[in-house]
């Protein structure tokens, strides 16, 4: 690359860490292979009415059996890292108890195929799959999965910790709170608000108790946090809106940034859930766990929440909230008629640097990273290839946002694009994808698309061509 082509383009500063991030339940299929037990989300696909098309993650994208050659997909994208979810059901088939070294074994050929091609692994302990005998007891809103959690993340560490520097705990906490608990429109699909605020804490404490875990048995290793935020704007400004908007803010951003970062529950949001919870499941040194020292905080972005009161006849467009989890039940959604994703997300990429800003201004100088950043749209495979151009554009321009968050004093460390290949989508199966690598599900024949192709090349730059 010339003077004059390194001047023409968006730099990001030397080691800065580029990824691509997928979940096991999405990705690995073997759903009772190697002594696997079955989780909430088996339950939930397998039951009736829940998944789209009645799909199940019981195949997905068969990554199980095919290790070797989806890392050397990575590879050949240039991928530095690789953000990865360990199943808790194949490590621990019921929750508790001795570790599966069958479902460990097969953690450790990933872990060695990554660092094989000189891929770091990234390794999360949670991405939302408990196991079903552990919802049987009670699932997060009993305190005893807190605990349990702690002992199922000294196995993984035991098994791993020797080869895997970055650990994240949980990955967006609330998704499996709110939407777990108080929506049911995910796994376990159960809907009571006072177990989803429960959930919520004991899923925090679990990871204040896994954090302290992990430093016990590797002082060494980088420890973090995933969490999924949004920035939240009134509709207009109306003191109805404005105070829509704090509750959302409240509950979907503040409700596990200020435990974490801070050790202390907002004020404002309790007064808002009193009609719920009394936090009396809250114990004295629960904060205290909860807010244990870090070494990084991810940040999962793919839009922005404009919120209204529900004043009547107002003539604007909406969606329904995405309720009814508590505190959420008389808020608007509006749409602002902008472009949207296939999910119908808005795409808003300055609301990353507003996202980012925020976390670092209000609570941290931790090192972040953004671990997921992507979006759904409709693929068509013409002649072999994939030309997908939108999800392109959306990469690019929400790079370019990371990058003005970095200009501004944000120290981003690292962007993992969800999602590397094409996956379960929870709640929406198989319909909706986010991949870079096109998955024809019948014959597990793997494509990467146009953005795969442009990633590889931002990789392999450190960077973006000026616009």
């Amino acid at each position: 690359m010339g003077v004059l082509d390194q001047a023409r383009q968006l730099t990001f500063p030397p080691g800065f860490l580029w990824g691509a991030a997928t979940a096991a339940y999405q990705i690995e299929g073997a759903a009772t292979e190697g002594g696997r037990g079955p989780s909430i989300w088996d339950t939930f696909s397998h039951t009736p009415g829940r998944v789209v098309g009645g799909h199940t993650g019981d195949v997905a994208c068969d990554h199980y059996h095919r290790v070797a050659s989806d890392v050397r997909l990575m590879a050949g994208l240039g991928l530095q890292s690789y953000r990865f979810s360990v199943a808790w059901p194949r490590v621990q088939p019921t929750g508790s108890g001795a570790a599966n070294q069958q479902g460990l074994d097969f953690y450790r050929r990933l872990v060695d195929e990554l660092l094989a091609h000189d891929i770091e692994p990234w390794l999360t302990l949670y991405h939302w799959d408990l196991p079903q005998p552990l919802e049987d007891a009670g699932g997060w809103p009993a305190r005893d999965t807190a605990a349990r959690f702690a002992d199922y993340t000294r196995l993984v560490v035991d098994a791993l910790g020797d080869r895997v520097r970055y650990w994240t705990t949980l990955n967006e906490p609330w998704c499996s709170a709110f939407l777990g608990y108080g929506s049911g429109v995910h796994a376990p699909g159960r809907t009571a608000g006072a177990d989803a605020v429960r959930a919520g804490h004991h899923l925090m404490l679990g990871h204040g108790l896994a954090v302290q875990a992990l430093r016990a048995a590797r002082p060494q290793a980088e420890v973090g946090v995933t969490v999924n935020l949004y920035p939240v704007t009134p509709a207009t400004d109306s003191p109805a809106d404005v105070d829509a908007a704090r509750r959302i803010d409240g509950l979907m951003n503040r409700f596990f940034l200020d435990p974490l970062l801070r050790g202390s529950y907002p004020v404002d949001l309790r007064e808002d859930l009193r009609q719920v919870s009394d936090f009396g499941h809250v114990r004295d040194g629960d904060l205290a766990t909860i807010s244990t020292d870090l070494d990084m905080v991810g940040v999962n972005y793919y839009s922005r929440h404009v919120v209204a009161a529900p004043v009547e006849a107002r003539p604007r467009p909406e969606t329904p909230a995405p309720s009814s989890w508590p505190g959420s039940e008389d808020v608007r959604f509006v749409t602002r008629g902008v472009p949207v994703t296939d999910m119908q997300w808005e795409i808003d990429a300055p609301g990353l640097v507003e996202t980012l800003r925020r976390v670092h201004d209000d609570y941290t100088d931790l090192p972040l990273y953004v671990t997921e950043n992507g979006s759904a749209f409709v693929d068509t495979v013409t002649d072999g290839e994939v030309d997908d151009v939108d999800r392109l554009a959306y990469f690019d321009a929400h790079l370019r946002a990371a990058h003005a968050a970095i200009s501004s004093g944000v120290p981003l460390k690292g962007y993992f694009a969800w999602s590397l290949m094409d996956n379960f989508e929870w709640a929406w199966g198989y319909t909706k994808r986010f991949g870079m690598i096109h998955v024809d599900y019948d014959s597990q024949h793997r494509i990467p698309k146009s953005s795969a192709r442009w990633y590889a090349e931002v990789i392999r730059r450190n960077g973006l061509a000026a616009q």
